[in-house]
């Protein structure tokens, strides 16, 4: 079983990426796939985490991930505050959407650092709500490159199941973008 800790802030869509992931997951194979999310605070911009579980028989287990393999960070102010490597699997990866590198990120231990500008990608296809970039869908491109857990068919799907027409394909193409300039 894969078990994937996920951080943003409320508004980013973090509990939307953990879904559209196990979406994603169950299209690209999985039997099974679970997302939840988890709520402090409820507002804009306060720290939150969702957890989702990837295998490939029944997933009985449903609280919050503790001991990800895979932790995903929306928003890399979270590093320092949220303690988004707290736990993590010795061997793991953590995909962080920043435009710095992996040495400027600072994050030691025995983990694996990918980056992706997923901000950028949502920017290049004015993927802007409320004068924000949303990095939602677009970060599955990221988890996509950086895993190879899920593929970019099944992202693809699973961001069209839940928008439509031009929303879908801005989501989508952000989504490749993202998966383009991934870096490990």
């Amino acid at each position: 079983m894969h078990e994937i800790r996920w951080h943003g802030r409320g508004g980013q869509g973090a509990v939307t990426s953990a879904k559209l992931l196990a979406d994603a997951a169950f299209r690209s194979g999985f039997e099974g796939v679970t997302s939840q999310p988890s709520f402090g605070a409820e507002r804009r911009g306060a720290p939150i985490t969702a957890s989702s579980r990837l295998a490939h028989e029944p997933i009985r287990v449903l609280s919050q991930v503790t001991a990800p393999d895979i932790v995903v960070v929306l928003d890399d102010s979270l590093l320092g505050v949220a303690k988004a490597t707290a736990g993590m699997r010795p061997g793991g990866t953590i995909i962080v959407n920043t435009t710095k590198s992996v040495a400027e990120l600072g994050l030691g231990g025995d983990i694996r650092v990918v980056t992706s500008d997923v901000t950028g990608a949502a920017q290049a296809v004015d993927l802007i709500v409320g004068g924000q970039p949303m990095v939602s869908t677009a970060i599955l491109g990221a988890f996509a490159a950086a895993t190879g857990l899920i593929t970019m068919a099944g992202v693809e799907a699973a961001i069209g199941k839940a928008f439509k027409g031009t929303a879908a394909s801005k989501n989508i193409e952000a989504a490749k973008i993202a998966y383009e300039c991934t870096r490990a």
